[in-house]
């Protein structure tokens, strides 16, 4: 299963190292792997630092004053947790995983000490310093709340906790939030919370995976991946956000969504925020949105979300997964959202396969509905876990533009830890474009990732980028904690500035309205 650090980035790492590396120079590229038919399993947490900027000018696309404005604030320079101490010290959860601003919003906290405070930081660019203090309470009575229940027969752990202060958001700009828990003995921990938009006409949608934070989510025993004996058959079949998040309460958004915020925000687009529950709830939030963001690993989605968003693409909207392993599961969402339920394996047992067996939770590719998400994504999920060089296939195309790369250049480890690839007996979206076409060993098998670009016939650009670690390389070279996979500074100038020509194109409407048409390739690559 996936490790934590047991702590949050600490430092800026590589803002400004991309633009201090000057233009890409590719290197010779290795092999590395594939395990078809592997279930999302775990994906390894950054060790990343900051959203690294451009190697060159890059041109700019639609830009919002209310973005600019936000951005041009104060950041804060000490936003970041310094200290966990153990998790029975601080931890919390909000009622609600994301709101409008001003909606009611209580905030239920646990805690041994006498006391707390707590912060709110939107983030954002800032400057570099990534996140601004939006408020900050007076001083909380503390108190220990009482152990959480786990639920039978399907597993679910309720924290089922008093509400210790309610947050009145009405002042708040839209955004993705850190709301920091700071006791009074120094213990710290993250709540996420997202302040998501009304509607997004007009601007790009950031769409965060909020069902796939709580599918990993262990505190207090159980996941959707294991239960309190640590093994699969003893997982959670339903998942409530009626508790906090394990370790330090945000890693699945600082790991995977983090960075590509910071990088938005930093470009100045008019941006809308939203999460994949509530593309399922009301998913009039995507209409006349240009562009839908699906980030790092975004694996839980609910038919009606893939219907919803599959429809903004039909309707001219651009879409772009910024990850791997995206749509695989099939979720069911609860109690106006609050619980996401998902059988797996074991889906004869859910009820839904006796009532509607197209909403059985189980894989999307599986029976007894099968629907393999390439027909959105235009890639199919394959394997975990892998490491390998990502190698450039089309240097040519759009989107590399800038980035001085040339045909076979590689970047290490950026392909990882789960991977897609264009798989022709899979239903594939034509003409596509195989722009990376990245050579690797997964449990002794050998496959490729591929990062892959096609529109659909309202002129909806669809990119996929094949790699779990996209969002990570736009952090790479910080050497945070040690880690980066590896991944150097000359990588998140090839990522970010691939990703900015991505958005800044995106962000204009229709792809096909303003940038060339792809040439399909599939069968020059897999013959």
């Amino acid at each position: 299963m996936e490790r934590s650090t047991g702590r949050g980035v600490t430092r800026r790492g590589v803002l400004g190292a991309a633009a201090a590396a000057g233009a890409v120079v590719g290197v010779g590229a290795g092999l590395a792997g594939c395990e078809p038919g592997r279930s999302g399993g775990s994906a390894e947490p950054t060790h990343g630092t900051g959203a690294g900027a451009s190697a060159s000018p890059v041109a700019t696309g639609v830009q919002s004053a209310a973005t600019l404005a936000e951005n041009a604030k104060p950041g804060a320079s000490d936003w970041r947790i310094t200290k966990l101490g153990a998790p029975d010290e601080i931890e919390g959860y909000t009622d609600r995983a994301s709101a409008r601003p001003g909606e009611p919003l209580a905030l239920h906290v646990s805690t041994t000490a006498p006391g707390f405070t707590v912060s709110a930081y939107r983030v954002g660019w800032y400057g570099g310093a990534q996140a601004r203090l939006v408020w900050r309470s007076d001083r909380i009575a503390g108190k220990r709340q009482p152990a959480p229940v786990i639920q039978s027969p399907t597993r679910t752990v309720r924290a089922g906790w008093q509400p210790s202060l309610s947050l009145d958001t009405r002042d708040w700009p839209e955004g993705a939030y850190l709301l920091r828990l700071d006791a009074v003995n120094g213990s710290q921990r993250w709540v996420p919370l997202i302040l998501r938009s009304q509607d997004a006409r007009g601007r790009v949608l950031v769409m965060h995976g909020t069902a796939t934070w709580q599918a990993y989510n262990t505190w207090g025993g159980t996941s959707l991946y294991q239960g309190e004996n640590g093994s699969y058959g003893s997982r959670a079949l339903k998942v409530s956000f009626d508790r906090p998040y394990a370790d330090e309460g945000a890693e699945k958004f600082l790991v995977y969504e983090r960075a590509l915020v910071v990088l938005a925000e930093r470009l100045g687009l008019p941006l809308a925020y939203t999460s994949g529950i509530d593309v399922h709830t009301d998913p009039s939030v995507l209409s006349g949105a240009t562009a839908v963001l699906s980030l790092g690993h975004d694996e839980y989605w609910t038919p009606q979300q893939r219907q919803s968003v599959t429809k903004a693409r039909d309707a001219g909207t651009n879409i772009a997964f910024l990850g791997a392993n995206t749509c695989f599961r099939r979720i069911r969402v609860e109690d106006d959202g609050r619980t996401v339920v998902c059988y797996k394996t074991d889906y004869r047992d859910d009820p839904a396969y006796l009532q509607d067996r197209a909403l059985t939770t189980t894989d999307f590719r599986s029976g007894p509905a099968a629907d393999p998400e390439s027909s959105m994504t235009g890639v199919l999920y394959e394997g975990y876990p892998t490491d390998a060089p990502y190698v450039v296939h089309l240097p040519d195309h759009w989107l590399f533009e800038g980035t001085g790369v040339r045909a076979g250049d590689s970047f290490a480890h950026l392909v990882g830890v789960e991977y897609d690839r264009v798989t022709p007996s899979a239903p594939t979206p034509r003409p596509i474009e195989i722009l990376a076409h990245s050579p690797l060993v997964c449990n002794g098998n050998h496959s490729h990732s591929d990062t892959a670009y096609y529109t659909a016939r309202s002129g909806a650009g669809v990119f996929a980028s094949g790699t779990m670690r996209w969002v990570e390389g736009l952090m790479a070279g910080g050497h945070d904690d040690g880690g980066d996979h590896g991944m150097d500074a000359r990588t998140a100038v090839f990522v970010t500035r691939t990703t900015e020509n991505l958005l800044n194109a995106f962000a204009l409407g229709p792809a096909a309205n303003h940038r060339p048409a792809p040439k399909d390739n599939l069968q020059n690559v897999y013959g």
